[in-house]
């Protein structure tokens, strides 16, 4: 409809669900468009067509891993059976040194030493350790399995390089109507490359259509900041103030008030799927030495994990719409400084509360 210059709007009928008197398809049909026709339905958010296709190539890039995951756990599943605990010393079985011993043993080679000789230098355990690890029976009928779990993951892997290849073009002809930066790409914060990370340089693909650099916001990487532009898209006026992008990803309380009571005010339950990665983001800034990571901790401890990490989800969120709608750019002010405003702030308040009582605060040293 849109290809053929026809304006849509998909109707949110989620409200008509207490509307009795429907008892058909078509009547429900009929109804719904009867209220849409009046204005009394929300219209639901939907990206533009260029968006919707990125998003339909990393969603099935995502599924395509979940598939290769689930083969990772079958060629585990067949070294246990054959005894051989290759888990227990290394961190990654499909690691640089995990595919290594594990395609040997594929190729038909078994002997410990020669396997624990492929160790990488960067691995943890020494070639002793290892040796006595792959020690172990390896039975046909299990390698006939790590066999099988083997071609399958790296059947998965193909398409997922021709997923890579369909995502970066995709953001090349996003990029087609985006100016050109007046600034170079900033420094990347880290250097590690990520599990899973697309063939191409993701940063520098992202700062061309974006114009600015949204891996600088803690907690956002590359993945994540493509993901976030694939569901949302790059025009973020949809949602008039950052309060409604948040209610929209339901990770602002609820509003549940009648007569004057809140009934609820947990957050909505949601099946948006860049909400998942907004928490896992918020759970691991709460490691690190920062403003979010201080403000996570600071909630956690207070009213606990699972409320400051939908607290600190939000707050990326909201700095993710603050750069996309207004071009503001990060800075992380430490960990440091947020505890000292954060006192300055409760003596402030205390300082109010005690003139309100007719007392005077004073800091005795």
């Amino acid at each position: 409809m849109e290809s053929r210059g026809l304006h849509v709007v998909l109707a949110n009928a989620r409200e008509t669900r207490s509307v009795s008197g429907r008892n058909t398809d078509v009547k429900d049909a009929q109804w719904i468009q009867q209220l849409h026709a009046c204005g009394l339905l929300k219209a639901s958010f939907r990206p533009k067509q260029d968006i919707v296709a990125l998003r339909c190539y990393l969603r099935t890039r995502e599924r395509m891993l979940d598939y290769a995951a689930a083969h990772i756990q079958h060629m585990q599943k067949a070294l246990t059976h054959m005894n051989i605990q290759l888990h227990h010393v290394i961190t990654d079985i499909m690691g640089v040194t995990g595919m290594k011993i594990i395609r040997a043993i594929v190729g038909g080679q078994y002997d410990p030493v020669t396997l624990a000789a492929m160790r990488d230098g960067r691995c943890k355990s020494d070639q002793a350790t290892i040796c006595k690890a792959l020690t172990g029976n390896y039975q046909p009928e299990h390698l006939f399995a790590l066999k099988q779990a083997l071609n399958l993951y790296d059947a998965y892997q193909i398409q997922v390089k021709e997923c890579d290849v369909e995502i970066e073009q995709s953001l090349a002809m996003l990029s087609l109507d985006s100016p050109e930066p007046e600034q170079p790409i900033p420094k990347a914060r880290h250097k590690t490359k990520q599990p899973s990370a697309l063939n191409f340089d993701v940063r520098q693909a992202l700062y061309g259509l974006v114009g600015g650099d949204l891996t600088q916001i803690h907690g956002i990487g590359p993945y994540l900041a493509l993901r976030l532009i694939s569901e949302c898209g790059t025009d973020l006026s949809k949602w008039p103030t950052a309060k409604h992008f948040t209610s929209w990803l339901t990770l602002c309380p609820g509003s549940k008030i009648t007569g004057g009571k809140a009934l609820l005010s947990h957050s909505r339950k949601s099946n948006n799927r860049i909400v998942a990665h907004l928490r896992l983001a918020a759970t691991t800034l709460g490691q690190t030495n920062t403003a979010l990571g201080a403000f996570y901790r600071r909630l956690s401890a207070r009213i606990g994990k699972a409320k400051a990490v939908t607290a600190t989800a939000r707050k990326i969120a909201v700095l993710f719409y603050n750069a996309m709608r207004y071009g503001q750019d990060y800075r992380d002010p430490g960990a440091d400084q947020y505890e000292q405003q954060y006192k300055e702030r409760t003596l402030k308040n205390l300082r109010r509360k005690a003139a309100d009582f007719g007392y005077t605060l004073e800091c005795v040293s």
